[in-house]
């Protein structure tokens, strides 16, 4: 059986959608209680247990956590995924037992309890973890720098979710990036770094089979209050996940599928098997800010002397246990090198909006109605 074909019939169903709380996790970890080890390695800043699962019994230590700002659950999924993929004998008997065996993978999949029950990126007390490696000011990021010199891990996975607003000049959305942060401002490709990069270049050769021109990498300017540069500075190979956006799934439901695909690979469970060459990391394109949910072309507005454009976005909100996706607009001009994961074009003609006040910067929008024709051009439902 195909690798894809058995995550198509057994990816966690239990957890689907963005907002994934402890809540979701916990009767997924009592599953998995008498097959792995489960402890709990410290609380949150509010008391919330804060989990995690050793995989495998290997030499090679791997630590992994996800969802350390609250709001990005994808790679949470798509750890659970990979938990159910390990946890089977029926296909890659072999490949599963030699990854248990060669790896020790640490895993905590929420971080950030707290700010995931909020659906915030930030903890209870308004805080980025991953901009208090320095201070380490908050109970969150204690446990893991605790944990971090406890493990003296071979490598480390900070995994996160992007912006819809990411991709390149192709015009291809960025679905998944990648970033060997760096270890000092000079950008030292050192030993570690090095390391970090090469496992990229094995992971990005996988995805390119699903995602062709569809996956990136961060700047690496370094940022020493950043958890993956302190690692990274400590001397452990550390790598950074971003699942972003792909068509119009904004429940991001196949981006968790491309990360499962990045993990197997990464763990050598599929892929070609040759040594990675650390240097073709740099060619994979860096991420622009060049994309937004929605843009319409060519619109007349009484404002303005010639024909707009008017970029769109989506804010996340959490309501009744669920994410809702709220349009706001984001820029109004030329947007000449902006790209909408979907267009409209108007051709000059007048817009009626709703609520009907003039178009700014900044306001939200729930429908666009072509003025001419009176048929809705973009509406709050439009995801």
């Amino acid at each position: 059986m195909k690798i894809e074909s058995w995550y198509q019939q057994n990816f966690e169903h239990h957890l689907l959608g963005r907002y994934i709380s402890m809540e979701h996790v916990y009767p997924l970890l009592e599953m998995y209680n008498l097959k792995y080890e489960i402890s709990v390695i410290g609380v949150s800043e509010k008391g919330q247990d804060i989990p995690m699962l050793k995989v495998g019994k290997g030499d090679k230590v791997v630590l992994g956590w996800s969802q350390m700002h609250g709001n990005e659950s994808t790679t949470t999924k798509a750890l659970f995924d990979f938990l159910k993929f390990i946890s089977q004998d029926t296909v890659f008997k072999t490949e599963i037992e030699h990854f248990l065996n060669t790896y020790s993978f640490y895993i905590v999949p929420i971080l950030n309890p707290d700010g995931a029950a909020c659906y915030t990126r930030v903890n209870a007390n308004n805080i980025d973890l991953n901009r208090d490696a320095l201070s380490l000011s908050q109970l969150e990021s204690q446990c893991l720098r605790k944990l971090f010199e406890e493990l003296k891990p071979s490598l480390c996975l900070n995994l996160h979710d992007q912006r819809s607003i990411f991709g390149f000049k192709s015009g291809k959305p960025a679905t998944i990036s990648f970033l060997s942060p760096a270890a000092d401002e000079e950008r030292t490709v050192t030993t570690a770094r090095k390391v970090a990069m090469e496992q990229i270049v094995k992971m990005n050769a996988i995805l390119q089979k699903y995602i062709p021109g569809q996956v990136g990498r961060y700047d690496d300017s370094f940022n020493n209050t950043c958890v993956g540069d302190t690692f990274q500075k400590a001397g452990a190979p550390t790598i950074l996940f971003e699942a972003g956006h792909y068509e119009q799934d904004y429940q991001r439901e196949k981006p968790r599928e491309f990360i499962f695909y990045a993990l197997v690979a990464l763990f050598d469970i599929i892929g070609e098997g040759s040594a990675p060459e650390y240097k073709a990391y740099f060619n994979i394109p860096e991420n622009l800010k060049n994309f937004n949910d929605f843009i319409l072309r060519n619109v007349t507005i009484p404002t303005q002397k010639e024909t707009v454009s008017i970029a769109i976005q989506f804010k996340e909100f959490l309501q009744n246990k669920s994410v809702d996706f709220k349009p706001f607009i984001d820029e109004i001009g030329g947007l000449d090198t902006r790209i909408g994961h979907k267009e409209a074009d108007l051709n000059g003609g007048e817009i009626l909006t709703i609520p009907q006040e003039s178009l700014t910067v900044g306001m939200d929008i729930s429908k666009i109605i072509d003025k001419t024709t009176n048929s809705v051009i973009f509406s709050y439902n439009f995801i």
